[in-house]
């Protein structure tokens, strides 16, 4: 009986080692780990493939996320950052907290080539003013147009400190105006009705019809287009152009799964990675896949785009954000 029990525990035992999965922890920003973003279906996808947990932790911001980490230090529970851009990578690289990758990014389908031996690149849009073209018949189209409209007019938009889109909207408007970025955005800031901490936040308050337009992307439209079957979300096109948006993921040094973490890497890559990402993070996939959703068809299209080099954001970011706070207070 005794022989009996003993055989049956460890048999138990063995059973409950051999369930024991590892867990990859992804911080990222709130928008991206939501219910209805992304994560839940890369985080099924993944766990499919590799017999492993998946947990996001979503944070109000990819910077925030940043944050978090750098709070954290070599504590931290993270083996994934995903969702800075290319603009504030150089930031997150500068802390020493992240571990090179193995990915050959040659031949990505990204606007303008990216390539770093720490931070993959996963998707890409371009920045834009989303609007409802039921309340909205005089549309905007140049940054000109958009510090001429009426007195009643509004915009939301994000704050660089905390935000890629809004870092992402300064580094527009520096690309335009130059030298004299600081006097655009004083004449833009009587029509800004509030800044808000990240991307969700303003995106809810212009959904709600508390502003004219909020600063977005070119792909937003497919999602009430795909899921709310409605048309009169759109985004302006601006003749000077826009700026392009690509975010990327990094393995952090101190990560106990950097295995499975470069495997997730390389899922980004991937064919159900980029056939999910369209109609779940509502972007541009940076590989070629199944075609896209019809509704893409039906998007701004930029004629001229424009991204900085990231090693010149780094040495220009503070003097630009200070110009934008001079501008805007």
């Amino acid at each position: 009986m005794i022989s009996k029990m003993f055989f049956a525990l460890l048999l138990c035992a063995s059973l409950l080692l051999g369930n024991d999965k590892p867990t990859l922890t992804i911080y990222t920003y709130d928008a991206f780990s939501a219910s209805w973003g992304a994560g839940p279906k890369i985080k099924k996808a993944f766990e499919l493939e590799h017999n492993c947990t998946v947990k996001f932790v979503g944070v109000s911001s990819s910077i925030g996320a940043l944050r978090k980490i750098q709070l954290e230090g070599k504590r931290s529970k993270a083996d994934i950052l995903l969702g800075l851009d290319t603009s504030i990578a150089q930031v997150a690289k500068k802390t020493n907290l992240f571990v090179p990758h193995t990915l050959d990014t040659k031949g990505l389908d990204v606007p303008i080539a990216y390539h770093d031996d720490t931070f993959v690149p996963f998707d890409y849009s371009y920045f834009s003013f989303v609007y409802d073209a039921n309340r909205l018949k005089n549309v905007p189209k140049s940054f000109e147009d958009l510090a001429s409209m009426p007195k009643d007019f509004k915009i939301v938009i994000q704050d660089p400190r905390s935000s890629t889109a809004g870092l992402g909207l300064l580094l527009w408007v520096k690309s335009i105006y130059g030298d004299k970025a600081g006097d655009y955005w004083q004449r833009l800031s009587p029509y800004i009705l509030t800044i808000t901490k990240g991307w969700s936040e303003a995106y809810g308050l212009f959904l709600k019809g508390e502003a004219d337009m909020v600063l977005s992307f070119t792909t937003s439209p497919a999602y009430h287009i795909i899921e709310e079957h409605k048309t009169n979300i759109k985004s302006a096109l601006f003749k000077e152009g826009h700026y392009s948006q690509i975010e990327v993921a990094g393995i952090l040094k101190s990560s106990k799964n950097q295995a499975l973490a470069q495997k997730f890497l390389h899922f980004l890559h991937s064919k159900t990675f980029a056939n999910i990402i369209p109609t779940a993070n509502w972007v541009y996939p940076v590989i070629k896949a199944n075609p896209l959703p019809k509704a893409f068809e039906t998007l701004t299209q930029p004629s001229k785009t424009f991204l900085m080099d990231g090693k010149k954001v780094e040495a220009q970011r503070r003097t630009i954000v200070r110009e934008w706070l001079d501008g805007v207070n």
